[in-house]
C-alpha cells in the first residue's frame, strides 16, 4: 500500500516538475514518460534485465504518463490542454477503455481461434 501511494504522489509531483517547471508543458511530458516506457518494453524483448525490475520501471512510469494525459485532457487551452471538465473526460476515458477491451477481447479470440458460437 505505501509503494502505491509513495509512486502515485511521486508520479504526479514528476509530472508536474516536467509539464510546468522543466518547461515542456502536457505533451511534452507525455512524450518524455512514453519514450521511457517504451524502452523498459524494448529492454524486456532485447536484454537479459530481470523481469522484476522491467516491471517496476514501468509500474512507476505510468504513474507521471497517466498524470500527464489527465492533465492534458483537463487543463485549460492557455496551459496546453483541451479544458474538458471532469465529466467529460472521465466518459472519454470510458469509452476509450471500452473501445479497446473490446478490440483487444476480440483480437485474444481470433489468435486463439475462437469463434462465437464455439
Amino acid at each position: 500500500m505505501v509503494t502505491i501511494l509513495v509512486s502515485n504522489t511521486l508520479g504526479t509531483a514528476l509530472d508536474d516538475f516536467v509539464a510546468t517547471d522543466a518547461g515542456l508543458g502536457f505533451g511534452g511530458g507525455a512524450i518524455v514518460f512514453s519514450g521511457l516506457l517504451f524502452i523498459v518494453i524494448l529492454a524486456h524483448f532485447f536484454t537479459n534485465i530481470k523481469a522484476s525490475l522491467l516491471f517496476w520501471s514501468a509500474y512507476i512510469l505510468t504513474r507521471p504518463l497517466g498524470a500527464t494525459l489527465g492533465d492534458t485532457i483537463t487543463k485549460p487551452h492557455a496551459e496546453g490542454g483541451f479544458e474538458l471538465n471532469r465529466i467529460t473526460a472521465s466518459l472519454t476515458i470510458l469509452a476509450l477503455m471500452i473501445i479497446a477491451i473490446v478490440l483487444t477481447s476480440n483480437k485474444t479470440k481470433q489468435m486463439l481461434g475462437l469463434r462465437e458460437g464455439a
